[in-house]
């Protein structure tokens, strides 16, 4: 049977994980507030927006994966990051009074969103949502959604950390309002058998989380483990056990080549690994498909890119990757 390009793409960014080179490594560095990617053709105008700050290793991955999309589709990619969610709305109708040919959205706090996104819907513009509100990805009529179950991976994170030994867990959130994070938490709850505890930090002051993780091992010396839900307050965290004299095991969700580099030095437990790379990639073929041939992905249901975990045995093929800006 013949294939198109834009098969054989989707094919290899959903088989991306399994190899040992990016096929199409993305450009290293902090994003600008907003950037184009604009490839020859320009055979498609679609706006990203997170609710990721520009320079965050978490979201740099993203709009890697996005903007090798839209070179290999000849599209026009636009990312923007903006963690206040009214701007992320202004930012959304901004993108429908341009007319784009769709839209991209993370939505950690969907009911703040939900206006900006109906609207974008009501004007016929798709879109697919990622990373964050999963739940409400339907009901606000996206036509699919690209990220992982929080709950499920919280739940894998509990199950490793009680195997482990861990009975009382530390589950750091470090974004106020982001359901997502609930869930993970929710679902390490659910697995670890023992006690979770959450602590709220500012992921803008690091320096402040490693300060109030450390008073928190040393004035209760109950918690053995500490579940981190970004790679930059796990780097803190983990600084924060050594200042503390803690023996606490260390887990996180989500990877950049610091915390790659911690676990290989045995730092740090392990990484849930949603492969964001994908968040970005995939959401820009499924627009382009759509803008070309009316395909839909998913059925209704979530595409999932994870939960996968990222450890010692496994953390040296996965450091080649995060250097080259792809995991």
């Amino acid at each position: 049977m013949r294939r198109t390009p834009i098969v054989l793409a989707l094919f290899g960014a959903l088989t991306l994980s399994g190899c040992s080179t990016p096929a199409e490594p993305g450009a290293q560095g902090a994003p600008a507030a907003g950037s184009s990617a604009p490839a020859a053709g320009g055979d498609g105008n679609f706006a990203v927006i997170t609710h990721g700050a520009p320079g965050d290793a978490f979201w740099d991955v993203v709009k890697n994966g996005a903007e090798a999309a839209g070179r290999r589709y000849g599209a026009t990619v636009t990312y923007q990051g903006d963690g206040d969610p009214a701007k992320q709305s202004q930012l959304i109708d901004q993108a429908v009074s341009k007319e784009v040919d769709g839209i991209v959205v993370s939505m950690a706090n969907p009911d703040a969103l939900k206006e900006a996104i109906g609207k974008a819907v009501a004007a016929r513009i798709p879109v697919v949502t990622i990373n964050s509100g999963s739940d409400s990805s339907k009901e606000f009529g996206a036509i699919t959604h690209v990220g992982q179950s929080e709950d499920v991976a919280g739940r894998g994170a509990g199950e490793q950390l009680k195997a482990a030994g861990v009975t009382k867990l530390l589950c750091v959130i470090h974004e106020a309002g982001n359901v997502g994070l609930d869930q993970r938490c929710k679902g390490a709850e659910e697995t670890l058998g023992g006690t979770v505890e959450r602590l709220q930090v500012d992921v803008s002051n690091l320096a402040d989380v490693t300060s109030k993780v450390t008073a928190k091992l040393q004035s209760d010396q109950q918690v053995n483990g500490i579940l981190a839900l970004n790679p930059a307050v796990a780097v803190a965290a983990r600084d924060a056990v050594a200042d503390a004299g803690s023996k606490a095991k260390l887990a996180t969700f989500d990877l950049s080549a610091d915390v790659v580099a911690a676990i290989k030095d045995g730092e740090i437990m392990f990484a849930v690994d949603q492969q964001q790379y994908l968040q970005g990639y995939l959401p820009i073929t499924f627009l382009t498909l759509y803008k070309d041939n009316l395909n839909t992905v998913g059925g209704g249901l979530p595409v999932n890119t994870g939960p996968g975990f990222v450890t010692k045995d496994n953390a040296e093929q996965v450091a080649k990757l995060a250097e080259a800006g792809t995991r």
